[in-house]
């Protein structure tokens, strides 16, 4: 068990210490953001807009999993009552 807790434990700090895992996104992210300045956009209102855009969907997907979860969950249980 300890062994267990010492490996997840390693693994953490290597994903917290590691740069590369977010190479990506930060390119992505500074390619939007020099081109929006490059414009003439300083706020980088697009940028903060494309966020929101990508950070709503996670969460209505979510959202439609857990009405059918609790929908179904209550035709079991009314399924029992009776």
């Amino acid at each position: 068990m300890r062994k267990k807790l010492i490996f997840i434990g390693l693994i953490l700090l290597r994903t917290l210490f590691t740069s590369d895992l977010f190479a990506q996104g930060c390119s992505m992210c500074r390619a939007v953001a020099e081109t929006s300045v490059a414009g003439g956009n300083t706020q980088g209102t697009g940028l903060n807009a494309g966020i929101l855009y990508i950070m709503v969907f996670p969460y209505i997907l979510i959202g439609v999993g857990f009405f059918f979860w609790f929908r179904h969950r209550k035709q079991l249980e009314k399924e029992q009552d009776s």
